[in-house]
């Protein structure tokens, strides 16, 4: 975005508006620091070099004065992170030489036993050693500034003023103007704040340019006197431009490099009206599932006179208005949060909450919206996995129903621990919450329900703390196999174990006391029944199935679970399911007279083999005693017995699914 600069220079005996006065002293005096720190929000040690220079303003009241320059790799935002970057930051970093971050230069001087490399920039040990070096030195020229803000227009005017008490040792100097913010919370990787770090002397833009304004007279006596106006835009970088906490800083360089001295100030401020409340953002949680809602309203002071007492108005998609009288003491430029009392409303797709305060002055910002949609549905089993990483002693979380009662809640935590939770909710309206009390969130957190809906998700970058809204309906409980459907080379004494994903019982609502009333369990394709005994456990939730003998070798086992019988704790009824597995090799013989593969029967000659078509049939007399055998190559294979005496035998028939008999008589 172009923003035009008026640059109204104005020279010796110049009448400067905000004061008739002049500003800068005409007696020697020694220099003032001006310390431009490289920065950026990916850098942990950025928080040390923060601190180390402000401890040197501090200890230095009016001599030193901050430039923070976001630029470099450390800079960069990652997705949904604010740009604190400046155009003008690479330049600058450029000629310093740094070779680390965080680095320095302070009045970009050389300083041979302390640079970092071959340059200005210097590491922050050294800050403090160079500064003491450059404020015990003379300056040749001394600089004042002054600033003034019309907050209506958001035309910032600032007056400098520079007087040479000597000759500088270049033909010109560059007069450098900066404009700084303060107080904006953003991202750090260092200072154990998370999101809510406190950004302080940011510079967002040069007011004179990349390099500053030429000053072409620089001997003993001469006196500089420029004043500038530029109209503050609403943002850099889409981060809000916040007037209050804007700040100048001025200073002559010898070309780009060495600075002799500067100053800076904060801007005094014109107030157009006496009384003016705003609302500068109305906020909500993102989605809702129908709970009563207490949004959140910012409201700042624009007016000259304290605000004491406000009435905010509000409604929900139309709904009744309420309204709610504020008290307390907002000082022109403050801002305060107030969270409204919680309105009942009525859920639709898109939901919209209006907000507007008593008329006064200025009625251009006194109403506000905000939007929000309907939460994620899930069933009523969630499952929580929350990875405490480096933070679980500040980690904690809980789910609430609708009415606000915590219902689960966990923390704190060591730290690098996985907690696992489950939840069985009934149907309702929920707010999951986590919290961390050292502002830098933790580890990944997942809440998801049994059909792998995800209710909430964070890979740990939710600083103090985050809320989802959910609601639960009920849905059929499932149910997982061990062995499991498809597996393979099971051993023959296996048990089989039905596992729910919640407690079940019969459809009458009584407990289940022979779950083999809705189990069975045979061989595919044969469908040759195995007898077995079943258990439930304590919880309801968990089935053993004991076959009565081994399981036949070689062998699909089909187990199903009929879904007529049973049900969840929320009379929803279990849907019918069944999983196959396959046992490993064996020789099991598995009486089938019960179900005949043999026809005719009784026969005098010929019987029929059907439903195998491979295999070998093997006839036996009631001793146990071969009589003959035969191959099997087609369905319906014919047997012939015809040159057997009169009785009964045993047709005992071999496939790669097992061995199968039945009796036959001859007539």
């Amino acid at each position: 975005m172009k923003k035009e600069i008026l640059l109204l220079i104005a020279f010796t005996l110049f009448v400067f508006n905000l004061n008739s006065q002049t500003i800068v002293g005409t007696t020697p005096e020694n220099k003032n620091v001006i310390l431009e720190e490289f920065t950026g929000i990916h850098c942990g040690y950025c928080p040390q070099g923060h601190a180390i220079a402000q401890g040197i303003q501090d200890n230095n009241p009016g001599d030193v004065f901050l430039i923070n320059i976001h630029t470099g790799g450390y800079s960069t935002p990652s997705s949904g992170e604010p740009d604190f970057r400046t155009i003008f930051g690479t330049a600058i970093a450029g000629q310093s030489g740094l070779t680390g971050y965080p680095s320095g230069t302070v009045n970009r001087h050389f300083f041979s036993n302390w640079t970092m490399g071959s340059g200005t920039a210097m590491s922050r040990s050294n800050w403090s050693n160079a500064s003491n070096q450059i404020l015990g030195e003379s300056s040749y020229v001394n600089v004042a500034v002054e600033a003034e803000i019309d907050v209506a227009s958001r035309e910032l005017t600032v007056h400098v003023e520079a007087y040479y008490t000597g000759d500088s040792p270049v033909t010109s100097n560059f007069l450098n103007v900066a404009l700084l913010q303060n107080n904006t919370l953003g991202p750090q990787a260092g200072g154990n704040l998370g999101d809510e770090y406190v950004h302080m002397h940011r510079l967002v833009w040069m007011i004179t340019g990349q390099w500053g304004e030429e000053i072409t007279t620089t001997t003993a006596g001469t006196f500089v006197d420029k004043t500038y106006t530029y109209t503050l835009p609403i943002d850099y970088n889409d981060v809000d431009v916040v007037i209050p906490n804007m700040e100048i800083v001025a200073f002559l360089t010898e070309t780009t490099q060495e600075i002799p001295s500067g100053s800076g100030c904060i801007p005094t401020y014109i107030v157009a009206n006496d009384n003016d409340a705003g609302i500068v953002e109305v906020t909500a949680q993102e989605t809702s599932c129908g709970a009563p809602l207490s949004p959140v309203v910012t409201i700042s002071n624009g007016g000259n006179n304290d605000i004491t007492s406000l009435d905010i108005n509000y409604s929900i998609n139309g709904g009744t208005i309420e309204t709610y009288t504020w008290t307390g003491s907002l000082a022109t430029f403050g801002t305060e949060d107030i969270i409204l009392p919680a309105i009942p409303f009525t859920l639709e797709t898109n939901n919209i909450i209006n907000i507007s305060i008593t008329d006064d002055d200025n009625n251009t910002n006194n109403t506000g919206s905000a939007s929000f949609g309907v939460a994620p549905e899930t069933s009523h089993v969630l499952s929580l996995i929350l990875n405490t990483a480096s933070s679980g002693s500040g980690c904690t979380w809980n789910v609430k129903d609708y009415n606000g009662a915590i219902l689960y809640s966990g923390g704190p935590y060591s730290n690098n621990q996985t907690i696992t939770e489950t939840f069985h909710l009934i149907p309702d309206c929920y707010e999951f919450n986590v919290m961390n009390s050292d502002g830098n969130g933790g580890g990944s957190i997942t809440l998801s329900d049994a059909e792998e809906t995800i209710v909430y998700h964070s890979t740990g970058q939710y600083g103090y703390g985050e809320s989802q809204a959910f609601s639960t309906f009920t849905s059929a409980p499932l149910v997982s196999f061990n062995p499991e459907n498809g597996s393979d080379n099971i051993p023959l004494n296996s048990n089989i174990l039905l596992l729910f994903n919640e407690p079940v019982r019969m459809v009458d609502n009584s407990l289940i006391t022979d779950p083999s009333s809705f189990i069975s369990i045979k061989t595919v394709p044969y469908q040759i029944v195995i007898n077995f005994s079943a258990s439930i456990n304590n919880d309801n939730n968990l089935i053993t199935v004991i076959p009565d003998e081994n399981l036949p070798g070689n062998s699909y086992i089909n187990v199903n679970v009929s879904g007529s019988s049973i049900e969840n704790f929320y009379d929803n009824e279990f849907e019918s399911t069944s999983a196959t597995f396959q046992t490993e090799e064996g020789n099991s013989i598995i009486d089938i007279s019960g179900k005949s593969f043999i026809s005719p029967n009784p026969t005098k000659e010929y019987f029929q083999i059907s439903e195998f078509i491979k295999g070998k049939v093997i006839i036996l007399d009631i001793t146990g005693k071969q009589l003959f055998s035969q191959n099997i190559v087609s369905e319906n294979e014919q047997i012939n017995i015809g040159n057997l005496s009169p009785g009964i035998y045993i047709v005992k028939v071999i496939t790669d699914n097992g061995i199968f008999t039945n009796k036959i008589i001859k007539n």
